[in-house]
């Protein structure tokens, strides 16, 4: 694809790339727990009444963190164990493990998170100054992909945009431009640049033209694209979608509740043709002797004490509350940590109350293997190896009945291989160091026997025609 191409394909994509950003911060706003309820500028947020009853003072505005928890729920409940993977060769599932580090788990973790709240995340790849193989998670808001216009929709560049630091200290926003050969690098100190001016800009010839805005290109021998997508579905939207206006109306309706009981603390008197002094005197002759003198002139005097009250509708707030919370989570695809009664209860029940998350998960999982695979692919392919057949093993993080797992792995000796069963067993979290340390085991069990009991040569035969002891 030529470069006059790659510029409108970038200047049709900037204008979505904009509301990717929004509803990206958005999102990100509510995983913090900074929800609508708290921009009192918008109107549907409005919690207070805009009427003039000076019993409605308190203006209480509590958001509750429901995004947030969702997200690591599925966090957690997918990447507290990384996947783990299986070239078929020991020697190059061992670089792998060594590449991959000890940020592995980390950098999967917010891989997820990311893809939760901004629908994809982008995992990008480089060799630094020592040709060692490394990745790191990239904002997803900084990335503008193009990809081909076949069935496959193959990546075939990215732009990256991100503010940063020039040589000499100043502000300045930067500009990427990945191929499958080379990176075409653009600083701009305004930070107001097009994104077809920066692609104009993209021209081998005016490199390092002294300007302040300048090119360098880079190459690189990846082959391929060094970015890798981590979508979190099929249509890579993020998870805030399904509650948001839920999550708006919990908080509406919990800090309408906080608000109402603040200002029933506070009892207004309404004073009818009151005749005392002052105010000081009505308060004073109350405090002092529990009564008020209305100076009543005759029958046809409306003189009178009247408190104001603020009646709430209790039974139906928290009704209301309840459902909604039960909504989130139902369409959130959660688990309400209040609502599961755990016992000894069987795996099969256990699996039920993880329904809703591992419909979610799974989702998530057939998208991101793709996007693993790719990742160590390319560690085998800096390492000089190709990998003909990968296998990949997710271990969820969920409440499990042990004994019974552990009973059923038992009763598979014979039927399945060791190392199926020493995968598979709640006590495992690396299958190749378990099988190894087993194997040391009987090696060291053997050792002791021999040394307690002797090597003895048995000589076939009718029956055993004598013993030699080693």
């Amino acid at each position: 694809m030529d470069l006059k191409t790659i510029k409108k394909l970038i200047e049709n994509y900037s204008s979505d790339h904009n509301k990717f950003i929004e509803k990206s911060k958005k999102a990100e706003k509510y995983y913090e727990g900074k929800n609508d309820i708290l921009e009192k500028k918008s109107p549907s947020n409005e919690v207070q009444s805009t009427s003039d009853n000076p019993l409605r003072v308190a203006d209480n505005r509590i958001p509750h963190n429901w995004h947030g928890l969702l997200v690591n729920q599925k966090a957690s409940y997918m990447f507290t164990y990384p996947p783990i993977f299986d070239t078929g060769d020991k020697e190059l599932n061992e670089s792998i493990v060594e590449v991959l580090g000890d940020e592995y788990p980390k950098e999967c973790n917010t891989l997820c998170v990311n893809a939760d709240n901004c629908g994809k995340a982008w995992l990008h790849i480089w060799v630094d100054d020592n040709n060692n193989f490394q990745y790191a998670n990239v904002d997803p808001k900084q990335v503008v992909a193009v990809y081909s216009n076949d069935l496959k929709k193959r990546l075939i560049a990215v732009l990256r945009t991100y503010k940063s630091l020039d040589d000499k200290g100043e502000k300045c926003t930067v500009y990427e431009y990945w191929t499958d050969k080379e990176c075409y690098r653009f600083s701009s100190k305004d930070g107001n640049a097009s994104s077809v001016k920066v692609l104009n800009s993209f021209n081998k010839k005016n490199l390092d033209t002294g300007d302040e805005e300048q090119t360098n290109v880079y190459t690189h021998n990846f082959g391929e694209v060094p970015f890798i997508e981590f979508p979190n579905n099929s249509f890579k939207v993020s998870n805030l979608d399904n509650v948001k206006k839920l999550i708006d109306v919990y908080d509406k309706v919990f800090s309408g509740y906080v608000n109402d009981i603040e200002d029933i603390q506070e009892v207004i008197f309404v004073l009818t043709n009151y005749g005392g002094a002052d105010l000081d005197e009505f308060l004073g002759s109350l405090k002092r002797y529990k009564t008020v003198d209305l100076q009543n002139d005759g029958p046809d005097d409306k003189s009178g004490l009247n408190p104001m009250t603020i009646d709430i509708p209790v039974e139906a707030r928290n009704k209301l509350l309840e459902i909604t919370r039960k909504s989130i989570f139902v369409q959130g695809q959660g688990i309400d940590p209040e609502r599961q009664e755990f016992g000894n209860i069987s795996g099969v029940a256990l699996k039920f109350v993880y329904s809703l998350l591992e419909l979610k998960a799974g989702i998530t999982e057939t998208e991101f293997r793709i996007g693993f695979g790719r990742l160590v692919r390319m560690i085998a392919k800096h390492k000089g190896k190709q990998i003909k057949k990968l296998t990949q093993t997710w271990t969820r993080n969920m409440i499990t009945n042990d004994v019974e797992t552990a009973e059923i792995a038992s009763q598979s000796k014979d039927v399945v291989s060791d190392k199926t069963i020493v995968a598979n067993h709640p006590w495992t979290t690396d299958t190749e160091v378990e099988l190894k340390q087993m194997d040391d085991d009987r090696k060291k069990k053997l050792e002791y026997e021999q040394k307690s009991f002797g090597s003895y040569t048995f000589k076939q035969g009718n029956g055993i025609d004598g013993q030699e002891e080693d």
